[in-house]
């Protein structure tokens, strides 16, 4: 299928190849349609994982996985790297950074990015952990303050270099904040015979009353008592009020001085220009009806993180997370087939399959329906449930194998630093990416 070729088809545009666009792909595999994905990178990001990135467990490769790879055998699927500059509804056209394409259907699946809530000095002094680029950022940025602290004389001097504060104690925050301190408890003193464990603090804020807020209060309680054994000082309601890059200020007058303030805090959709304003709801989605096209249109969907299906079972829209668009995904795949084939379709239901964060080694939370449990056994569900749903044999066979070294060593990844970060020399693509991912 070449862009400038026609077809008796119709050509489904897919913007976005995460986990919601590769549902919509696959599941229109062999139906009377064509297939183009657009996304500004040419991998699928495993996003669960990118905290392990960020620490040095994993290399960026065994989560990313190519598109092209992925669907080399579905005869009716094509992809261009491209960033989408507007979407025309009017003319069913978008324009691109490779020119206008034109659509039968379009499909928005462009994820979300991190939210400073309008604070710029928050947005340009924290790192944000939403993209390969940005968990590599985040990997240097740490250990180049590591290795600038055994320059300094003074315990004054070296503390904000190994003095770490997360923002946000959601499953993201929990999760670094968990890998944050196992790197202290046991990797700090054997890469860095200088420094002792006590050097380094590590910080987890919110200015919500728990942890990990839309899980259970069982699964709250055992994570926060987790990671304090581990040496994480948790901070609940603590509201933010700025960073300067040398010391982040609270509301109530409490300071930390550090050089590493990582936001999770919160997430926005990336919608792009063209959609009516009057259809974007809180947190920058799109809003969208029963079976996921965007209101007041006719062949546009959003699915995932940008999208809002606000009903009276979801007045706030659905959760944030991947089962989400990975069933939105699938359902417009067969809605555009019921559409096209004059059927009638039917509305989106939403099958909550449970949630799973893990703490650190040995230590996870699962809240599985009514079934909820804590410790080793949640544990090795979570390993076995990412390992499984990562892209890639081989993606799997080096995930376990990095696993089951750190596991046995305590000192798996290899914490290289190949490139020197540099705050000032970000780019766009780097740290405020403003389309898919």
């Amino acid at each position: 299928m070449n862009l400038t070729d026609s077809s008796k088809f119709p050509l489904v545009v897919i913007v976005g190849g995460g986990f919601g666009g590769l549902q919509v792909a696959k599941h229109l595999k062999e139906k009377p349609v064509d297939v183009l994905m657009l996304d500004k990178h040419n991998y699928h990001t495993f996003q669960p994982l990118l905290y392990q990135v960020a620490t040095g467990s994993l290399e960026s490769e065994s989560i990313a996985f190519s598109l092209r790879k992925n669907f080399a055998n579905q005869k009716n699927f094509r992809f261009r790297i491209a960033e989408v500059l507007k979407v025309n509804a009017e003319k069913n056209t978008i324009d691109t950074t490779i020119g206008e394409i034109a659509y039968d259907y379009l499909v928005i699946a462009t994820g979300s990015t991190t939210n400073f809530f309008g604070n710029k000095d928050i947005e340009k002094f924290s790192m944000p952990m939403k993209s390969v680029p940005e968990a590599l950022n985040l990997r240097y940025a740490v250990l180049q303050n590591i290795e600038e602290a055994l320059l300094k004389t003074t315990k004054e001097e070296r503390d904000p270099y190994l003095t770490f504060v997360l923002v946000g104690a959601g499953p993201t925050g929990v999760e670094l904040s968990g890998a944050l301190a196992e790197l202290r408890n046991h990797i700090l003193a054997k890469d860095y015979p200088e420094l002792k464990k006590e050097d380094m603090k590590v910080y987890l804020v919110d200015f919500l009353p728990k942890v990990l807020g839309p899980f259970s209060e069982e699964a709250s309680a055992a994570t926060k008592e987790f990671l304090t054994k581990m040496g994480v000082e948790v901070l609940l309601g603590v509201k933010v009020d700025s960073y300067d890059g040398e010391e982040i200020k609270f509301e109530g007058g409490k300071t930390i001085r550090t050089k590493t303030v990582i936001w999770s805090a919160g997430v926005m959709g990336v919608v792009p220009e063209g959609i009516d304003p009057n259809f974007i709801e809180r947190g920058n989605r799109i809003r969208v009806d029963s079976i996921c096209r965007v209101v007041g249109t006719n062949n546009i969907f959003a699915i995932g993180d940008v999208a809002a299906m606000i009903t009276d079972e979801t007045p706030k829209g659905h959760p944030g997370v991947a089962q989400v668009a990975i069933q939105m995904g699938q359902h417009v795949a067969k809605s555009i087939a019921q559409l096209i084939n004059h059927e009638p379709t039917t509305p989106f239901k939403y099958f909550d399959k449970g949630s799973l964060a893990t703490i650190g080694r040995n230590k996870a939370v699962a809240d599985l329906g009514k079934i909820k449990f804590q410790g080793f056994f949640a544990w090795l569900i979570w390993l076995f449930v990412h390992l499984i749903s990562l892209l890639g044999g081989r993606n799997k066979v080096i995930v376990f194998i990095n696993w089951v070294s750190s596991y046995i060593t305590y000192n798996g990844g290899t914490r290289l630093i190949i490139r020197k970060f540099e705050r000032e020399g970000l780019t766009e693509d780097q740290h405020l990416p403003k389309t898919v991912d």
